[in-house]
């Protein structure tokens, strides 16, 4: 059982202390706003500047968390702890890795405008390495937390469950960014080659899980209101994979001999279409299951931001099967899921704002109604909500 920590330390840093992991899904929206608008079939000198503006925010967003939670860590150890000891919260820890990849990626996209390439390429070589670090850290971490510390039932399976697993798939499709940067021949190779096992890993481990997810909502019924936006996240794994398989494609000749360079744009089309459809699927899916929720009086929550980063992910896989198929529905694709990124990041971001004046988003939870004690203790916190 978690106990309350004492009075000097809540007067110390008092509003960091219910901050919870989950809020690095706003770095990871904002920076995915900045990077799709790059892949766009056709941008403006103005549209660009307005990614570059965006992706500036999410690298200020992110300074000021990476500050927000080493003060949590520092004089809130007990709810930190408690974090991780929750099953609906540690899986965002997931969002810390995704959150330093997006940022890094974004460096290399439309940043560099304002770095330059050398400058950009340096933060993203610091960002993709950290980032990538913790994300395998999280695959396991947090899993090996759900099989030996939590107690869960069937029915509490979450899309959230899929963010650790993902962390991997970011590092994987924006690990070949670097490539070209690196001294060419076995550097280049394993990098490129590196970025595929994390795909693999990745996939695999989500192809586990997701089964848990979909048959959780078929015998259990939907989500909870709050938690309706996570089934978003189910289209993060779909649409970040389809990225990493097409950025494999566009790197890989002159880095793998042949046939494995023909390989990897063959691979990016034959997985890509038949992905892409099935994230379309989802994507129709979720949207009926929020339409519900709304009807239904569902209000904002932090959960919000699931709308944002996942559907970048398939504004970036549009654009790689466009690029290799050549087909214009790709392109309306793309600009179509963009303008849908672009509408859920404004709600997202004004619901976040009225919630910081408010002071609603961090203060502590409100007190649950009584309920018998369970026989299995477990720690609760309070980052979802």
């Amino acid at each position: 059982m978690v106990t309350a920590a004492p009075p000097l330390v809540l007067r110390r840093a008092p509003r960091v202390r219910h901050l919870g992991p989950n809020w690095y899904a706003a770095v990871m929206g904002t920076a995915a706003v900045g990077s799709a608008g790059a892949v766009l079939p056709r941008h403006t000198g103005l549209l660009r500047t307005g990614c570059a503006t965006v992706w500036a925010l999410s690298l200020a967003l992110l300074v000021v968390l990476l500050t927000a939670r080493a003060l949590h860590w520092t004089y809130h150890r007990d709810q930190a702890r408690a974090h991780l000891l929750d099953p609906a919260t540690a899986p965002f820890y997931g969002c810390l890795s995704m959150a330093l990849l997006a940022v890094g990626g974004g460096a290399m996209t439309v940043g560099r405008d304002w770095l330059g390439v050398p400058g950009a390429v340096a933060l993203d070589a610091v960002l993709f390495v950290a980032g990538t670090v913790v994300g395998l850290a999280a695959a396991v971490a947090v899993p090996y937390l759900m099989a030996v510390r939590h107690r869960i039932e069937p029915g509490q399976a979450s899309p959230v469950w899929l963010l650790p697993l993902v962390a991997p798939m970011v590092s994987a499709a924006l690990g070949p960014l670097l490539v070209p940067h690196l001294p060419p021949g076995q550097p280049r190779q394993t990098l490129l080659l590196a970025c595929f096992a994390l795909f693999g890993l990745s996939l695999l481990a989500t192809l586990l899980m997701l089964p848990l997810v979909f048959a959780r909502l078929i015998v259990a019924g939907p989500l909870p209101l709050a938690l309706t936006p996570t089934l978003f996240l189910v289209l993060g794994p779909l649409g970040q994979s389809t990225t990493a398989v097409g950025a494999f494609a566009d790197i890989a000749p002159g880095v793998v001999a042949a046939p494995y360079d023909r390989g990897f744009v063959v691979l990016a089309v034959l997985y890509g279409v038949p992905v892409m459809g099935f994230a379309l699927l989802w994507l129709a899916f979720a949207a009926a299951h929020v339409g519900r929720a709304r009807r239904r009086g569902m209000g904002f929550t932090m959960t919000w931001w699931g709308f944002t980063f996942p559907v970048g992910t398939c504004v970036t896989g549009a654009a790689a099967l466009a690029r290799h198929t050549g087909l214009a529905a790709y392109d309306w694709l793309t600009v179509g899921l963009y303008g849908m990124l672009v509408a859920a990041w404004a709600a997202a971001a004004v619901g976040t704002v009225r919630g910081l004046v408010s002071g609603e988003l961090l203060a502590a939870p409100r007190t649950a109604p009584a309920a018998p004690r369970p026989v299995t203790g477990r720690t609760t916190s309070d980052a979802v909500r």
